[in-house]
């Protein structure tokens, strides 16, 4: 099978290859999965560099996020051939992989490859930290990289709930674009000054913020909000680590925390797991929440996907498909 890996850590264009393995043996609770569609998310690019949360067993394969069709099923028969299933697991830029079954989800009918492939990570961690947030109708919720796919769909899901969404982008032509999909405000951080935009626009700053970025923006985001407000950091974009103000978190009882998807799936029983994937899949298939597709390639096409996915100005996800 044609698999893209990496054996030694470091910048995705110099380290990953294109090479022929042998097809995973799956045990016995596993189900094998012939992988159709899977896209490029800042995670995978930071496991290749080895700066992200799992450490890679070398030689691995890239990607956490993907869909396909079970070709061989799991002894208990959990799902069955020729099911199209989402899952999450360490390495799907390959042709095929093996999950345990009851790690799948299958895939709603009439969702296509292209949103099926981005169905779960980006929105389960938007729908999970509004959830977490204590967030209600009218409040305001600052977003950074609000132009990312994560970005995007926080700012509909937040619509839906009614709350009030500011975010920061860094060209002008992003703004019209987020406001069109619900933002209420929106900064361009390379030409205005975050804080007071904010404490002007907002009535005395933000209840949390979902922060994407860290270094100096995260910083600047802390400082937007509100005595008793929160910080939600989910990702590190700047790879900057935040420069906290100690005073600011004292006099203005501020807190700060972490964002795993995996830890916060893992605290929900089996009905609220249910729960959250009905909501996203039904959000995602009458398009009340979209997602964007910027382009396609095959997987052997690997390396212009990772061009098009460091361009600048991209505004949807690029997707390997098989």
């Amino acid at each position: 099978m044609k698999q893209v890996v990496f054996h030694q850590t470091g910048m995705p264009e110099e380290v990953l290859i294109l090479e022929e393995g042998e097809k995973p043996m799956k045990k016995a609770h596993e189900a094998l999965i012939k992988v159709t569609a899977r896209n490029i998310n800042p995670s995978d690019i930071m496991f290749i560099r080895g700066m992200y949360g799992i450490t890679p067993k070398l030689p691995s394969s890239a990607g956490f996020e993907a869909v396909g069709v079970v070709e061989e099923a799991d002894e208990r028969g959990l799902v069955q051939k020729g099911t199209k299933v989402i899952f999450t697991v360490i390495g799907t830029w390959k042709e095929y992989v093996s999950v345990p079954a009851n790690l799948l989800i299958p895939v709603p009918t009439k969702m296509t490859d292209e949103v099926a492939c981005q169905a779960f990570v980006n929105p389960l961690t938007a729908y999970g930290m509004l959830e977490t947030s204590g967030l209600e109708a009218g409040d305001w919720l600052l977003i950074t990289a609000g132009a990312s796919a994560f970005g995007k769909l926080a700012i509909q899901l937040a619509k839906q709930k009614d709350i009030k969404v500011a975010c920061t982008v860094r060209r002008d032509e992003q703004k019209d674009m987020l406001s069109n999909i619900g933002a209420d405000l929106v900064i361009n951080t390379e030409k205005e000054k975050l804080p007071k935009v904010i404490m002007e626009q907002t009535d005395g700053g933000v209840h949390v913020v979902f922060d994407a970025v860290g270094g100096v923006l995260g910083a600047r985001a802390l400082s937007c909000l509100r005595t008793n407000g929160r910080m939600m950091v989910f990702g590190l974009l700047s790879l900057e680590n935040i420069p906290l103000n100690s005073g600011l978190l004292i006099f203005k009882n501020l807190k700060v925390e972490g964002f795993w998807l995996t830890t916060w799936i893992e605290s929900l029983n089996q009905q609220e797991r249910e729960e959250a994937f009905k909501t996203i899949f039904t959000l995602l298939l009458t398009q009340k929440v979209k997602v964007d597709v910027q382009a396609t390639y095959p997987l052997e096409q690997f390396k212009e996907a990772l061009q098009a996915y460091e361009k600048g100005g991209r505004n949807g996800k690029v997707i390997l498909t098989s």
